[in-house]
């Protein structure tokens, strides 16, 4: 598991490749979408290498208690092998490091496996926020983050 920033070669790949899955699963709606997924700037990236090919996943402040979780993505070849899993994990981690306490994130009803991935690691469906709202497509999770001592 790797730390990076945005400006990192195998992130912009990746997020390229989810930007391709996410034009096909949401259809019409990929532009609404497309304008909160912005890459550029962000600083807590991290990346999952399995045989040299990477995993990814970001953490970005969303208040001052919450990270928000954003552009995970496993190439369709590596699911099911528990990458995603420990990406999370290790966002969450350092979402605790940089002080939050509460991860939220938002993912589509067309992504019943990221769906159950969060769900498995103990996200809780709550209403919609934000630009969110309103939107049928959108489910909103969170998790409150436990301090390890």
């Amino acid at each position: 598991m790797v730390r990076i920033d945005s400006e990192h070669v195998d992130f912009r790949m990746l997020a390229a490749l989810l930007d391709l899955d996410l034009v096909i699963r949401d259809d019409d709606d990929h532009a609404f979408y497309a304008q909160f997924n912005q890459i550029e700037s962000i600083k807590e990236l991290v990346i999952a290498y399995r045989r040299r090919l990477p995993v990814c996943g970001v953490i970005k402040s969303f208040t001052a208690i919450a990270a928000e979780v954003k552009r995970m993505f496993v190439r369709p070849d590596y699911k099911k092998q528990s990458l995603a899993a420990k990406a999370l994990s290790e966002l969450e981690n350092w979402a605790i490091e940089l002080g939050f306490s509460l991860c939220v994130l938002e993912t589509g009803k067309k992504q019943p496996e990221a769906i159950a991935l969060y769900q498995k690691a103990g996200y809780r469906i709550t209403d919609n926020y934000e630009q969110y709202i309103g939107i049928d497509n959108s489910v909103y999770m969170n998790k409150p983050l436990i301090v390890k001592p």
